[in-house]
Formats: C-alpha cells, sequence, structure tokens
C-alpha cells in the first residue's frame, strides 16, 4: 500500500508568502515575506515547539501513554498541548488567561483537555506542579527546548526558502522562544542578518531592551505576545532592536489583511506584519525581510473581528 502521511506529520515545512504589495514609500528592492504558521494542524506556530518537548519526553522515558501533561499558555500553546496530548494518549491540563479569546478555549476543550482560566495562570500552573509531581509540566516559558525547536525548524525553513537572502527578521515574543530560536539559527548562517522584536505597547520587553530596567506593565489586548516579566527562554542578546506597536495598529492590520488579500491572521500576527511595514520604511538598500503569520484569525472572531468589541476595546483603550 502507498504510504500517506497523518495529520500528526503536517507540522512544519510551512509556506512562505509575499506581502511586499502592502508597503508604501518603500526602496524598490525590499521583500516583505511571511510564514504562514497558521498551516500547522493546530492552526498556529506553538505546533512546533510542542511536538519537539514531547518528542524529547518520549526518548527520555518522561511520557508515555496514559500521562498527565500541563501547560500555562495564552492559549496557542495550550491548543497544541491539547490536540498533541489528544493523539500521544495522554491527559492534558491547561491553563489560560481571561485574555485568552473564547474560541481559542472552546477549541482546547474541545480536544478533551480540562481548562483553568486564572488571571495569574503562570502562577497557578506552577502550584498545580508542585502539587502534583506525577504532572509533565511543558513550561514553555523556562523551557529551552522551546527555542531549540525553532532553531532546527522554523529557522532553517526561513534560511532555505529565502535561499539564504534573508536580512531582517521580525516578530512578536512571549516566551521568546520564537523570536531567539530562529534568531541564534539565522546569525549562525550570517552574522548580519538583524532580528526586531516587534512589542505591544504596555508589555515590558521594549523598554527592558532600551534601558536594562524592568518597568511596569500595562494593560493591551493583542494575546499571546508582551509580558509584565521577563522569561528564562529570553535572550536579548539575540535581538537587535525592538519595535512598538499599539493595539490600533495591530487590529487594523488584521482587518485590512482580511477585507484586502483575504488573509484572515491573530492579533500577534497584525502585530508582526505592521513592524516588518515599518522596518521596510527605513532601509535605504535592498533587503529581504521576513515575519511570522503566528496563527488563524477564526480563532479571534469574537474579538478582533467584531467591530463591538474593537470600539469597546481597542479604539476606547489607550495605553499612555
Amino acid at each position: 500500500m502507498k504510504p500517506y502521511k497523518k495529520y500528526r506529520d503536517l507540522v512544519g515545512n510551512t509556506p512562505i508568502i509575499d506581502l511586499t504589495h502592502l508597503a508604501e514609500d518603500v526602496h524598490e528592492d525590499v521583500q516583505i515575506l511571511a510564514k504562514c504558521e497558521f498551516t500547522n494542524p493546530g492552526y498556529s506556530v506553538k505546533d512546533r515547539i510542542v511536538a519537539h518537548i514531547f518528542d524529547k519526553a518520549e526518548e527520555e522515558g518522561r511520557l508515555r501513554p496514559g500521562s498527565r501533561v500541563l501547560a500555562a499558555s495564552s492559549g496557542n500553546t495550550g491548543a497544541a498541548v491539547a490536540m498533541m496530548a489528544a493523539w500521544r494518549g495522554y491527559k492534558a491540563f491547561i491553563v489560560t488567561s481571561p485574555k485568552c479569546s473564547q474560541e481559542k478555549m472552546d477549541a482546547i476543550r474541545a480536544y478533551g483537555a480540562e481548562l483553568v482560566v486564572a488571571g495569574s495562570y503562570m502562577a497557578e500552573a506552577e502550584k498545580m506542579a508542585e502539587e502534583d509531581p506525577d504532572l509533565f509540566d511543558v513550561d514553555q516559558y523556562a523551557n529551552p527546548l522551546n527555542p531549540e525547536a525553532h532553531y532546527h525548524s522554523l529557522g532553517p525553513e526561513i534560511w532555505d526558502q529565502t535561499k539564504g537572502a534573508v536580512t531582517h527578521f521580525t516578530c512578536g515574543a512571549s516566551t521568546g522562544g520564537t523570536i531567539c530560536g530562529v534568531s541564534k539559527y539565522l546569525k549562525e548562517q550570517k552574522g548580519e542578518v538583524e532580528v526586531v522584536m516587534a512589542d505591544p505597547v504596555g508589555s515590558v520587553f521594549y523598554e527592558y531592551f532600551r534601558t536594562g530596567c524592568l518597568g511596569e506593565a500595562r494593560p493591551f489586548h493583542v494575546e499571546g505576545v508582551g509580558k509584565a516579566g521577563i522569561p528564562k527562554v529570553m535572550d536579548f542578546e539575540l535581538v537587535d532592536d525592538v519595535i512598538q506597536v499599539s493595539d490600533q495598529e495591530a487590529v487594523e492590520t488584521c482587518r485590512k489583511l482580511a477585507q484586502d488579500d483575504g488573509l484572515m491572521v491573530g492579533g500577534s500576527s497584525g502585530l508582526n506584519v505592521y513592524s516588518a511595514l515599518k522596518l521596510a520604511r527605513r532601509q535605504k538598500e535592498p533587503a529581504t525581510i521576513v515575519t511570522v503569520l503566528v496563527d488563524s484569525g477564526l480563532k479571534y472572531i469574537s474579538k478582533i473581528y467584531n467591530d463591538d468589541w474593537v470600539a469597546e476595546n481597542v479604539y476606547q483603550h489607550t495605553c499612555k
């Protein structure tokens, strides 16, 4: 019989698309490309890290059918854990924030996972792990396998798909796994590659990068990026610059992509594309800028594609 792939084998090797037509007033030889991470089985970039973490744990005998796994997540990692736990025979417990979209919460439950919603969701997951040592904690914020997954997959794919022409990489950060793993790989191939973090206004990363001091976080609505503290996985030595992006800029970019290009993506993808466009306008020489379309906009219909929610939470909300 002819061998065919299973759904679980489709993680990674995502397409890369050209978004240069979105740019205005840029050097004629500047190109903007984006990895379509919403084509992963769980519709987000987080499938990469969960597959890598689970594979390593299984090789070491720490995970086997019947194991119980735990993940603190703003949504996408939780969905990836729930999905992969379903097909590997684990019981998943996901702890997320009230900020998580209803669609992502519903997806986590649909995969059969138990969902806990807590304001201090990372602290709640730590407490659960301490109280039950038999739980396997994915621990994406401190687990070095997080950036390692991107070092071994997303980074090489970007390099190969651009045939080494990439000059800039920009994306948001939460755990720091994506930006650090990709940065490490690309800089090893070509040291002059510039890596720029896109950070929501209200997150502490921008000020920490500029001053080395941890400022006070302020509210923002874009999910899956930014933080109130510095995760252990984050390595600012691998970041060359930080661009701030407001909720409004990120959301309006998402809605423009959907309405003008038929490309429906999540808020962090809007943030990434806005950063890429801003970075493109800075270039005085030829450049190939690569960013990441993190997940599908179908996970945010009730939020960034809902006029009432946007009016109440974006246009009436300002971070000073």
